[in-house]
């Protein structure tokens, strides 16, 4: 069987190649062709297309570089045509994979199309369930709540388990045990180069303002596919690490951009509050709430339906406002332990099932049954 898949960003490189190990398990003749990143390649993946050429984040980072938005769609596209795949299978990355579903259904109407971690059209652009829908032949979902979302419209959306509680997973079984006093402030700016830009500076300053009176080492954490360079004029005493998880083990509390960073962070078991940068600030606060159809932004909060971490969003990202709840964090032990117990309960939330094993097998079993 022929696997064509488009990944966007480094989580869904990621993603995929779980995904990939776990079809191979299924199907060991599988060929594996499509657009991601090196984890994808390192799986036998035939790469036409890396992520960080595919990246962009916002109208303006997409309108300045249009021309290779474009030039990715006709990569994708040739692709496609030029090997034929049994099934296309989506991660995330909706504004391009929703695009190439519609290319796929049209020129290739005998190729399976499988949407696994379909996006968050429960929280905005709702009208996407629709497409997503009418494109998809499978769609597997990454949180419990998906299921009754789809549902809503009628339509039919299978809950595979979450791939992040696997991550997780394998990490405290190859490293149970972390020794080193969990005394230090972790920082987790992004993972694209404009929202660090815009969110470590701020962290930065309220950790250091933190730090005069509580003497705790920052620990800034770097993302996949961004250089240490480009980290340096941002630091002074500060560790840079490439080890997220091991850093949030040993951290006594976490600042975290919004994103699936939120939920490691929980399932790890580190106190956090959650930031996320907009232009505009306080002017930007209102529409929030026009923009999105859920009262929670981040991972945390909407999986437990109320407020677990506190979410410091547009206007209320400042450096007071951080180092505030930061100190709060690390002196409050009853609010400690409180989000700590929320944290179990979210990961009750989301069982033990293997998300790629699980996904491998329908998608596996929707291919051998095609015709």
């Amino acid at each position: 069987m022929t696997y064509f898949l488009i990944a966007g960003e480094a989580s869904g490189d990621l993603h995929a190649s779980n995904l990939m190990q776990a079809l191979l398990q299924q199907d060991p003749q599988a060929h594996f062709v499509g657009l991601g990143g090196d984890k994808m390649r390192q799986c036998g993946c035939t790469l036409l297309q890396d992520y960080r050429q595919m990246a962009f984040m916002g109208f303006v980072a997409v309108f300045q570089n249009l021309h290779k938005v474009r030039a990715n769609f006709r990569i994708a596209q040739q692709g496609l045509l030029n090997h034929p795949p049994d099934v296309l299978i989506l991660i995330d990355y909706p504004s391009f994979n929703l695009r190439m579903a519609a290319f796929c259904k049209k020129h290739l109407p005998q190729t399976k199309i499988v949407y696994y971690i379909p996006p968050k059209v429960w929280a905005w652009k709702k009208r996407r369930v629709h497409a997503i829908a009418r494109y998809c032949d499978r769609i597997l979902g990454i949180f419990p709540f998906e299921e009754d979302f789809y549902r809503q419209y009628g339509y039919h959306c299978t809950y595979v388990g979450n791939p992040t509680m696997d991550s997780i997973r394998a990490h405290t079984t190859e490293q149970p045990n972390i020794d080193t006093p969990a005394r230090t402030i972790a920082l987790l700016p992004g993972s694209r180069k404009n929202e660090i830009a815009h969110c470590l500076p701020v962290m930065l300053a309220a950790a250091r303002q933190v730090q005069q009176h509580t003497h705790h080492p920052i620990v800034v954490t770097a993302a996949p596919g961004v250089e240490d360079d480009f980290y340096a004029p941002y630091l002074q005493h500060e560790t840079l690490t490439r080890d997220t998880y091991v850093a949030l083990q040993q951290a006594s509390a976490a600042v975290v951009n919004s994103g699936t960073a939120t939920l490691e962070t929980a399932l790890l078991g580190c106190p956090q509050t959650a930031v996320y940068y907009v232009a505009g600030g306080k002017l930007t606060n209102p529409l929030r709430y026009l923009c999105f159809s859920i009262p929670h932004f981040t991972l945390v909060n909407i999986l437990a339906r109320h407020e677990v971490i506190k979410e410091l969003l547009a206007g209320d990202f400042t450096q007071q406002k951080v180092a505030a709840e930061l100190q709060r964090l690390l002196d409050d032990t009853a609010y400690r332990e409180h989000m700590l117990h929320e944290y179990e309960q979210i990961r009750q939330l989301l069982g033990q099932q293997p998300a790629a094993t699980t996904a491998a097998q329908l998608i596996y079993a929707l291919v051998s049954s095609k015709g």
